[in-house]
């Protein structure tokens, strides 16, 4: 039934001069994993023109920046619009690595704060700035050469989608978690908290349980967001999604289909969407001892850029790692936005933590280029809070997955990884706001669990090779992004 659909017809923009281009950047580090904008031989017609606009945090930009390079790998002129200053450090440190001629500024209209908690998470106050500016959009794209269609980020979706379709240009929602999570924004703006759990089309069922923690609020304005947005998924043009058949195969039959939501556009799998970087841009002392280590002997353990744990549970997650025997290679993080961090390793781990642990495990609080270290020949598992693109990053290199979700969409995507056999989730772990302390056993017994199951070894090996085929020649990355060629 997906096959019959059709995709819209693209549109030529405004008749425009240039995009009015970030200055002062001349010294930046060049991106050099990314290809250059190609040049179109004289008396040739321009090459499409895509221009992307990412929301707040890394889990959103760097989706975005691995779907430019996508696009311009297949001679696609492609341009970012970011807003300055970023909330963290890491997302300045990506964008800067980007050639200067890519990123476009986005200037935000003022957000009144005092509408909001002052315990409000900056993210969610920048996606809200970023909503309330998308009527700034059209005097951008009317400055510049021809845009023939947009890629918006799905948390502020349902304010530039309208934009788009005002000034005629196509406008396509990329989603950044997961295919069972698209399904879940799809159907809950028609969700009552009192009907429990969702069951879609009778090929996934969601329990309450899992949703992210403030769609249980009536009054905060997350669910506000995620519930304007899920209603104007079916003014977009399509929506490209970080995923691939193999991992979700019913879930993508039933979103094309129709039977999760009528008159959603065509789901447009693009997953995983490759990493930048195969080889680290400046080799740490972590990094080192990895390559020191045999081959797919070190678990990897981190929580994202802005999962943090308590000090009590970070000494009980220490102890279960130094307990379970494994080689392992541990980021540690105690802040919840994603700013550099500040402080010693052991006065989280606890005294003598470091130098017991010489030689078998490596503890850094620094920011580590994740999808190197799972890609890294030494890595055979991840245990993981089950973020959208660790997930994705894990499936393309092999890694089995020990999922710990601790709040917003990764216990939906915890599901994901066990449904597909990419690794184990024990359910009963506590996440944000929950009380309890997994304590260090429990955590070490799992570990060996993950690691002595020849099932989930053999089942992660197959979804390596089917990402590898989705990303490869004919696969459906290059199929998918085929619709914004000319």
């Amino acid at each position: 039934m997906a096959d019959k659909r059709t995709y819209p017809k693209k549109h030529s923009a405004f008749k425009t001069t240039r995009l009015r281009r970030r200055s002062g950047h001349l010294n930046r580090p060049s991106y050099t994993e990314m290809p250059s904008k190609s040049q179109p031989i004289s008396g040739e017609p321009c090459p499409p023109r895509v221009l992307l606009i990412p929301s707040a945090g890394m889990g959103h930009l760097v989706p975005f920046v691995r779907l430019a390079a996508a696009l311009s790998a297949r001679r696609i002129d492609v341009s970012l619009l970011t807003a300055h200053p970023t909330i963290s450090e890491a997302e300045s440190r990506l964008i800067s690595s980007l050639p200067p001629s890519l990123v476009v500024d986005f200037p935000l209209a003022p957000l009144d704060p005092s509408l909001f908690p002052p315990s409000s998470d900056p993210f969610l106050l920048r996606m809200e700035a970023l909503r309330h500016s998308a009527h700034l959009l059209p005097p951008i794209i009317s400055a510049s050469a021809p845009v023939s269609s947009l890629i918006v980020d799905i948390s502020i979706a349902s304010n530039f989608l309208p934009v788009a379709a005002a000034v005629n240009i196509p406008c396509f929602v990329l989603f950044t978690s997961s295919a069972a999570m698209l399904a879940l924004c799809s159907v809950f703006p028609s969700y009552s908290l009192s009907s429990g759990d969702i069951d879609i089309a009778g090929v996934i069922k969601i329990p309450s349980f899992t949703f992210p923690q403030p769609l249980h609020d009536p009054n905060h304005f997350f669910k506000t967001q995620f519930v304007e947005n899920g209603k104007a998924l079916t003014l977009a043009s399509g929506i490209l999604v970080n995923t691939f058949s193999a991992l979700e195969p019913k879930v993508l039959a039933a979103l094309n289909s129709g039977e999760v939501l009528p008159g959603l556009p065509p789901v447009i799998p693009v997953g995983p969407l490759p990493p930048a970087r195969k080889q680290p841009s400046c080799p740490s002392p972590a990094m080192r001892w990895l390559n020191e280590q045999p081959e797919r002997s070190v678990i990897y353990v981190s929580f994202g850029s802005r999962t943090a744990m308590s000090k009590e549970q970070i000494r009980e997650l220490g102890a279960g790692l130094e307990m379970s025997g494994y080689r392992f290679f541990w980021v540690i993080k105690s802040k919840m936005v994603d700013r550099e961090e500040k402080g010693e390793i052991e006065e989280l781990v606890g005294e003598g933590y470091v130098k017991r642990v010489e030689g078998r495990g490596v503890v850094v609080m620094d920011w580590v280029e994740q999808e190197v270290v799972l890609a890294h020949r030494a890595v055979i598992g991840f245990l993981s809070h089950c973020g959208w693109n660790s997930m994705m990053e894990a499936s393309a290199a092999g890694v089995r997955v020990l999922a710990w979700p601790r709040g917003g969409d990764q216990r939906v995507n915890a599901a994901v990884v066990t449904a597909s056999g990419l690794g184990i989730w024990p359910e009963e772990w506590v996440w944000e706001g929950e009380e309890g302390v997994v304590v260090a056993e429990e955590i070490a017994k799992k570990m060996t669990e993950l690691m002595v199951d020849n099932g989930v070894a053999e089942r992660v090996a197959n979804l390596a090779k089917e990402a590898a085929a989705a990303v490869a020649e004919g696969g459906s990355l290059g199929n998918g992004l085929a619709l914004f060629r000319r």
